[in-house]
């Protein structure tokens, strides 16, 4: 019980990775500069990605700053939302009250405090930062620290060791996790608390 499906949680970040990469401009010369100061400081960035005349994702944040020679852009304080529906419903969104963009790789850090909803999947995650690995197209935690997922119906788990692959819409716990997991069945509704503590255990047994 330690891993479960995650269907299409994970489309929120690509759509972030693809949002940032699509902010990039060329400054020109930036030869001799402090790579501690940012080339170009944005301030009360909004950023709205389009196709048909549809808008499909809007990137907010409070202040941008680009770093040329370090390959990386630092987020503050920003949100984004990913549009459904020809533009007209919020499908998901998240915030984070910093973030790290690294240009060439595409993978972000995001950190100060993580929440991404997506609606139409109906799951939550907050936790305290996440990673996204773009290649692999992996979301990781802390090894230390704790993750909450949530639903509506009533699922709650909470551990450390998160891991998300967006490859196989799945995403697990690896150590210290709990929580409860309800089940929606028409013809018969369950209700099931999990230690998946145990569970973790039990496959480590197995594996032996």
């Amino acid at each position: 019980m330690d891993k479960f499906r995650v269907l299409k949680g994970l489309s929120p970040i690509i759509l972030l990775s693809s949002l940032v990469m699509s902010c990039s401009f060329d400054y020109g010369n930036t030869s001799g500069s402090d790579k501690n100061l940012p080339d170009i400081t944005m301030d009360n960035v909004e950023y709205v990605r389009m196709r048909s005349l549809e808008p499909q994702a809007r990137l907010q944040a409070e202040r941008v700053e680009r770093y040329e020679e370090r390959g990386i852009m630092e987020l503050h304080n920003f949100s984004f939302e990913q549009f459904g529906n020809h533009g007209e419903d919020v499908n998901a969104y998240g915030r984070a009250g910093s973030a790290s963009f690294e240009i060439d790789s595409g993978n972000i850090r995001m950190d100060d405090g993580v929440r991404i909803d997506v609606e139409s999947e109906d799951i939550a995650i907050e936790t305290t930062w996440l990673e996204w690995k773009d290649k692999a197209r992996t979301l990781t935690g802390g090894s230390e620290e704790e993750v909450h997922v949530y639903q509506e119906n009533g699922t709650a788990f909470s551990g450390v060791g998160f891991q998300a692959n967006a490859r196989t819409r799945s995403w697990s716990f690896t150590d210290t996790v709990s929580g409860t997991y309800i089940n929606d069945d028409d013809d018969d509704d369950a209700v099931e608390a999990v230690d998946a503590e145990e569970t973790v255990a039990e496959k480590e047994e197995e594996k032996e």
